[in-house]
C-alpha cells in the first residue's frame, strides 16, 4: 500500500478549494468504507494469523467500523485542475472521499507508542 498511487479526484465545481493545495507534501484524506458492510465486532483478534487475545475495535485500524470513516495520509505528488496524483493510497477505485486536509508540521509526534503492536511484533521477534 505504501508504494501505491492512485488520483482523487474531485468535482469541477470544487477545483477552487484546491487552490495551494500544491505547497503541502502530505494530505489528509477523509473517506468512507463504502465496501466493508455493516458487520462490526467490537473485539476481535484483527492479524492475518488470528493471534489471540481479541482486541477492541477502536485498538485496529479495522475497515469493519460501527462509523464506516477512513483516514489516509497520502503524499501529494502533483496536482492536475481537480486531480491529485498521490502516492500511498489504501482505498478501492470508486471510494467516497468527504475531505481533504493539508498534513503539516505541527501534525507530527514524537515519542509515539503503538501499543499492542510493539507487544505481537517483539513476540515474533
Amino acid at each position: 500500500m505504501r508504494g501505491s498511487h492512485g488520483e482523487l479526484s474531485r468535482y469541477s465545481q470544487y477545483a477552487k478549494g484546491l487552490a495551494d493545495i500544491d505547497g503541502f507534501s502530505y494530505l489528509y484524506v477523509l473517506w468512507l468504507f463504502h465496501k466493508s458492510g455493516k458487520d462490526y465486532k467490537l473485539e476481535f483478534c484483527p492479524t492475518r494469523e488470528r493471534i489471540p487475545p481479541p482486541r477492541g475495535l477502536f485498538a485496529t485500524r479495522s475497515p469493519h467500523r460501527i462509523n464506516p470513516i477512513g483516514l489516509t495520509i497520502v503524499r501529494l505528488l502533483k496536482r492536475e485542475g481537480n486531480i491529485l496524483h498521490v502516492k500511498g493510497v489504501d482505498m478501492v477505485d470508486g471510494t467516497p472521499v468527504l475531505d481533504i486536509k493539508p498534513y503539516t508540521r505541527r501534525d507530527r509526534k514524537s515519542r509515539v507508542s503503538n501499543g499492542w503492536i510493539d507487544q505481537v511484533k517483539r513476540k515474533a521477534m
